[in-house]
């Protein structure tokens, strides 16, 4: 097997972006902007959007798509004999990555309107996530010549770069791709034996003896499992040890010190005596999470201010030379016209806009502009320091949230009716704070690869138009089949969001508990560890942070077991494999939740259900066998080289 030729050695080298060679040069013309790649990139970014609402409903955590779609485009071209150049593979993983971008989103700020009570439609998810993703891309237009030009190498865009990577590698990409599918199959596979047919308990748990309120549990799931990987040891690890604080050290308290009680302590209903450990979890614990991840979220927002309020500085620095001429194909961006035109559009539409879709005056209008401006501008450059998973979109829109609410309550503004309202600022400064930064990261590959930055621009708006128009359809059903807030779908970053905005404008939180979780994370900050993991481990169930934690420790053990000098190769075919047990997994449990919200097909879904009526420890004892196979699978590719896969 040939060595692939790689990006050129200037990629890593700081020098100034007009003498980088692209792999690709400006004199060449390649096709790019095809009618094959807008299809390819809208079906697997719709299909990855999905999957990723239903993995952020589920764990509060959404995996970057680009990598995985830029493999399966490389795969689906070649499995139908159609012919694609390189450029028509970037713009592919362009539109994709912005559907699982906008997913992260929407998941985590308007499942919050169905837990307060009101009942958003497809329509008004669709227009709030059109305007939250249009405002992202187009306020990061003119920022592209100086993030991602003339700060090359002062930026490294590291997902942006091994995208690139991924793309140049073409005599790899058949093993590539074998290794993205079997994780797709063997995740859709595994999920649907486990929810569909369910011949295995889904969340095997062990009451630990003499230890009242310890319970131990792990969600046989191959989708935790790929985060886990992803995320690393060190993040996978700082979860599992806030899960395990809240289930073997608080509860069993909560348990030992209200045994006595005969009277319901607030804000539970029931003395504790009568809980189950569940019941203690919900109306305890989760109060505590919800303080802690706020915390550790505000955290990492101001641990990032010195790199916000530079950011902020080179950004308005690089507007002023966003209006220069462009003569090479290369260095051509949208019309400033066009983004002037289509920024001042959508204000005058979110002022315009029905009440019942998004409610607005001048002061909601211009706190929504105002927001996603600075956020944007913040997101673009910090996702080209960091990373997008490093990306604190959580803490910019909690801080959007408090300064809004603290405005409306100042202004007497605290009716349900405004709490909707700063819900969907929230909203669209999200969805606009993610998509800017994923297509930072897209701008940054195609720049490397040499590609035509106006197509990769007009690419995003579509991606985010295509997977607006299916995400609120995905939300609701998902809602209506498996219920969000529930077990199986406890949305935790909306939760948190829905208690920010209550909590403000009403002033009816437990802030007691709310208080000792933000003391948790900041004690945990105090020790260097970080604190958003920490607090997002304390707030989820522990079935859930457990086989992150497995996850996490198959990595540190691959990579303990290497030579230095395969760890990369080793580390992303398991990133690979890892993003399709997500992804096939998410998407068969998305499907099976949709299945549940339709009337006509429950009954359906019952009778599949073959092992749900027998259980016992053989039943146990399978289902840890098997998640021991899937572990091993996930061991074992990923030390497996290219040739074998």
């Amino acid at each position: 097997m040939s060595p692939a030729r790689g990006l050129p050695p200037q990629a890593y080298e700081t020098i100034p972006g007009d003498q980088y060679p692209p792999y690709v040069s400006a004199e060449q013309s390649l096709p790019e902007f095809t009618f094959q790649a807008v299809l390819a990139g809208c079906l697997i970014g719709i299909l990855f959007g999905a999957a990723n609402a239903y993995l952020g409903l589920k764990v509060g955590l959404t995996v970057s798509a680009s990598i995985p779609a830029a493999v399966m485009s490389v795969a689906l071209f070649r499995a139908l004999r159609l012919r694609a150049s390189i450029l028509e593979n970037n713009l592919v993983q362009t539109i994709a990555s912005a559907g699982e971008s906008l997913a992260a989103g929407v998941i985590f700020t308007l499942p919050a309107l169905l837990l307060l009570g009101f009942q958003p439609g497809v329509l008004k998810i669709f227009v709030i996530s059109l305007l939250g993703g249009c405002l992202g891309v187009l306020f990061m237009v003119p920022l592209r010549r100086y993030l991602i030009a003339r700060e090359h190498g002062k930026l490294p865009y590291p997902e942006g770069t091994a995208c690139a990577e991924v793309l140049v590698a073409g005599d790899e990409g058949g093993s590539r791709a074998r290794t993205v599918f079997w994780g797709l199959g063997l995740g859709a596979v595994f999920e649907f034996l486990t929810s569909g047919l369910q011949l295995w308990p889904a969340t095997p748990s062990w009451k630990i003896p003499r230890f009242p309120g310890a319970e131990i549990s792990g969600e046989a799931s191959p989708a935790l499992l790929g985060v886990g990987f992803v995320l690393g040891p060190r993040i996978a690890a700082i979860m599992f040890a806030g899960g395990a604080l809240a289930w073997l050290v608080i509860i069993p308290l909560i348990t030992l010190f209200g045994s006595a009680s005969g009277q319901p302590i607030y804000p539970a209903q029931v003395p504790i005596p009568e809980m189950t450990i569940r019941e203690i979890w919900h109306n305890y614990i989760r109060y505590l999470g919800a303080g802690a991840v706020a915390c550790g979220g505000l955290i990492t927002l101001i641990k990032a201010v010195p790199t916000i309020v530079g950011s902020f500085r080179h950004g308005l620095r690089g507007l002023r030379s966003a209006a220069g001429p462009a003569a090479l194909r290369t260095d051509r961006d949208l019309p400033l016209w066009l983004i002037l035109g289509g920024s001042l559009g959508i204000l005058i539409l979110i002022r315009l806009l029905p009440a019942r879709i998004l409610p607005a005056n001048l002061l909601t209008a211009f706190l929504i502009v105002l927001f996603a401006f600075f956020f944007v501008t913040v997101s673009s450059r910090i996702v080209g320091l960091i990373g997008s998973s490093s990306n604190p979109i959580s803490g910019m829109t909690i801080a959007t949230l408090l300064a809004t609410t603290l405005i409306f309550a100042a202004l007497g503004w605290t009716d349900t009716e405004h709490q909707a309202v700063a819900l969907s600022i929230g909203a669209v400064v999200c969805i606009a704070a993610a998509i800017a930064g994923d297509t930072s990261q897209d701008l940054k590959t195609g720049f490397l690869l040499g590609a035509t930055p106006r197509s990769q621009q007009v690419g995003e708006l579509l991606g985010v138009l295509t997977s607006a128009a299916f995400i609120g359809l995905v939300v609701l059903r998902l809602d209506r089949g498996l219920g969000i807030g529930s077990e199986a779908l406890p949305a935790p970053q909306a939760t948190l969001m829905a208690l920010v905005v209550k909590g403000v404008l009403t002033h009816q939180l437990p802030w007691g508990l709310v208080l000792i979780g933000i003391l948790i994370a900041a004690c945990v900050e105090i020790l260097g560890i970080a604190s958003l993991p920490f607090a997002v481990g304390l707030y989820l169930p522990l079935s859930m942070s457990s086989p992150i934690f497995v996850g996490g420790a198959v990595r540190w053990w691959l990579e303990r077991r290497t030579a230095a000098a395969e760890i990369k190769e080793k580390r992303e075919r398991g990133v690979l494999y890892a993003s399709g047990l997500i992804a096939g997994a998410a998407f068969i449990g998305m499907a099976i939740g949709l299945v549940h919200s339709f009337d006509s097909l429950r009954p359906w879904a019952r009778a599949l259900a073959l092992g749900s009526e027998w259980a016992g420890p053989w039943n146990l004892l399978l289902a840890v066998g098997v998640f021991a196979l899937l572990v091993y699978s996930l061991h074992r590719v990923a030390n497996r080289r290219w040739e074998e896969t």
